[in-house]
């Protein structure tokens, strides 16, 4: 008996992420991999979050620790992401965020909450893999979001996505040190990205993931920020901004937040309810505590050790690397993308890479919204060790020398 004849059509859109089948070879421990975009885990603060969950539970806060908990989030949480967000210049309160269980839910609510079948999303080309994956279930049609300009006019969106049979709805992006790209807007093409969603009247959704890991240059403002400074305030503004405490205190906990207006908020809120009611109440109260007393020293440590395996990684690539091969150089983040020549596939690189150089990376087409983009491919560079780069960089340029 099968029951695959009963499945909704939104299910054949539904594919498995090359990145976590990926993530299955570090279990190999010959392999070099420089495919799973993860934290390194030697770098949690394990005893400051294993401290919090024994003072939470030894304490007043166990029964609601361990008791249901509102939708929104835990209060106190809540209002330490408005005072967080306020440094990153967004004026706001606890009633403009809401806590979800990791970013990535965060992306399927919002898909929930925007796109009817045929809608058009506006995505980077490439862009992140996980929003395509959040998205699919909704059945959009994608179209290609430009930050450094273009010829699609507004009026141009809307006609191919009345084609379609729908409207375009949002733009997605990462702002900051893009995964896949590393790549990072700079104020002038994120002011372009609101002037663009003014224009069709669309929302835009910030993926903020990687915005703390900054190595280089000064911080350019969140997108929210500009909008708010546009529309006289969060409760008037467009952008969706989405944070997540996975990539600095720990993505086992599942913590991440939503920064927007409050009817957007309120709907989300109803959509928590209908799906799992609330985040973990006591990972929710163990984060408040690690992150009030050590965010910003953490990340001071993290800064530290990813400028320097970023640095190592490019310097390999720069010593080993044959001419026809690009990468990007990015100020922050995790990873970094290379451009093979024309003509070349690294899916197929790939299966030669595993077998004969033992090394691991990521196909770029995974990517593209289109399936194109198979001469690119990605490198993460957190978990790079000494070791890592110095063995595996040249591997990889042997076999690309062929």
């Amino acid at each position: 008996m099968t029951l695959l004849n009963l499945l909704a059509s939104r299910s054949s859109r539904m594919k498995a992420s090359e990145i976590r089948e990926l993530l299955k070879l570090l279990d190999q421990p010959d392999i070099i991999s420089f495919a799973g975009g993860i934290p390194d885990p030697s770098l949690f603060p394990a005893a400051a979050i294993g401290d919090a969950y024994q003072a939470v539970l030894g304490g007043a806060e166990a029964g609601a620790a361990l008791q249901y908990q509102v939708s929104e989030g835990f209060l106190p949480l809540r209002k330490w992401l408005a005072a967080y967000m306020g440094s990153l210049g967004v004026a706001c309160d606890e009633a403009n965020i809401f806590i979800t269980s990791g970013s990535q839910q965060a992306l399927d609510y919002l898909g929930k909450l925007f796109l009817s079948p045929g809608d058009t999303a506006l995505v980077t080309w490439p862009t992140y893999l996980g929003a395509l994956q959040a998205f699919n279930a909704y059945e959009p049609r994608y179209d290609r979001l430009n930050t450094a300009g273009g010829n699609m006019t507004p009026e141009a969106y809307r006609a191919a996505a009345a084609a379609n049979g729908g409207k375009v709805k949002f733009a997605y992006l990462v702002p900051d040190f893009a995964n896949p790209t590393g790549n990072t807007l700079d104020a002038r093409q994120r002011e372009a990205v609101l002037d663009l969603a003014g224009e069709l009247d669309i929302a835009v959704i910030e993926d903020a993931a990687y915005r703390a890991l900054r190595y280089d240059g000064e911080a350019v403002p969140p997108i929210l920020a500009f909008d708010c400074a546009r529309s006289g305030g969060i409760d008037n503004a467009r952008t969706l901004y989405c944070g997540s405490f996975s990539k600095i205190l720990s993505p086992g906990m599942r913590v991440g937040w939503v920064c927007a207006a409050r009817h957007v908020v309120e709907k989300l809120v109803l959509m928590k309810q209908a799906s799992d009611l609330h985040s973990p109440s006591i990972n929710q109260m163990v984060m408040h505590r690690v992150a009030e007393t050590i965010f910003d020293r953490q990340v001071e440590k993290l800064i530290g050790a990813y400028r320097r395996r970023r640095d190592a990684l490019l310097s390999a690539l720069e010593a080993s690397m044959p001419q026809g091969i690009t990468w990007s150089r990015p100020d922050g983040g995790m990873f970094v993308w290379l451009t093979l020549p024309q003509g070349a596939d690294a899916t197929e690189l790939l299966a030669r890479s595993v077998k004969e150089a033992r090394v691991a990376f990521v196909p770029g087409n995974a990517f593209f919204a289109d399936g194109t983009g198979r001469n690119t491919l990605r490198m993460s560079f957190t978990l790079a060790d000494d070791r890592t780069v110095g063995e595996g960089v040249p591997r990889l340029a042997r076999l690309l020398r062929g």
